[in-house]
């Protein structure tokens, strides 16, 4: 990926940016956090201000006509038909309460289109990286979707919209329906992360509402350069700035879609 001009980021880059931003989340990670609420939008510690900091900084350095989309302070509105996608803490609940479950998320865009993304888990140290075309990687080594056929034996992913109103009453109960066919269902709290367990094949599917385009820049491509399928609820090719997102190893789609396609 990348060209000698230096228009479009190279995959080393794009790697060793997001590696940057996790050391940052690693250095705050035992410290005692200055946490902000949001409303219905959860919480931003110090943590996630560094790390955006850093990750604007070498973007505009290296590529000052970028547009940029982050999660905490907005959009960056570049001339450039090079567009980032970051989110440079997803998982802050996670984070600010010691659980290690959290992430850098960055996607890549080229004329509206994904061209790239990474997604790394800095206490891991496992680092996600997908490039159209060329496949989906987990430290270097091709991953792909799992080959589960039923979804009566699929471990599954979801996470819950940050609104407590009636509309988590519609979710619980696609939650409750989903756990009674399904082998199980895990609610870890990182959409990012969850995503490149699809890609991995460590989740056979993956569903979630009221996510922003800086959950699911990177992992949207994750999954479907591992052999994947990402839709919106009623089965239609969905973009990062839906709010709707299933995600599976296309074995198990329909079933699950028959399931959350409930929700309206």
């Amino acid at each position: 990926m990348g060209s000698s001009q230096g228009t479009i980021p190279t995959s080393k880059f794009l790697v060793t940016l997001a590696k940057g931003a996790g050391a940052i989340l690693m250095k705050y990670y035992h410290k005692k956090h200055q946490i902000e609420f949001k409303p219905n939008a959860g919480i931003v510690t110090e943590a996630d201000k560094a790390s955006e900091a850093y990750l604007l900084k070498n973007i505009l350095r290296k590529f000052p006509k970028s547009s940029i989309i982050t999660e905490e302070t907005g959009e960056y509105h570049g001339d450039s038909e090079l567009l980032w996608v970051i989110d440079p803490l997803d998982g802050t609940s996670n984070y600010a309460h010691g659980f290690p479950w959290f992430c850098v998320s960055i996607g890549v865009f080229v004329k509206g289109k994904p061209k790239a993304g990474v997604i790394y888990q800095p206490f891991t140290r496992e680092i996600y990286f997908a490039e159209k075309g060329k496949g989906a990687f987990l430290n270097g080594k091709r991953i792909r979707v799992s080959q589960t056929k039923k979804l009566e034996e699929s471990l599954l992913g979801t996470g819950f919209y940050y609104s407590k109103s009636s509309s988590l009453a519609a979710e619980v109960d696609v939650f409750r329906e989903m756990n009674e066919v399904a082998l199980a269902v895990r609610r870890p709290g990182s959409a990012a992360l969850d995503l490149a367990c699809v890609a991995s094949g460590r989740f056979d599917g993956f569903w979630e509402r009221g996510l922003s385009s800086w959950d699911v820049a990177a992992g949207y491509l994750l999954v479907e350069e591992a052999g994947g399928t990402v839709t919106n609820y009623q089965g239609k090719k969905c973009s990062i700035f839906d709010k709707y997102c299933l995600a599976s190893n296309g074995r198990i789609h329909k079933r699950m879609q028959s399931i959350v396609g409930k929700i309206k």
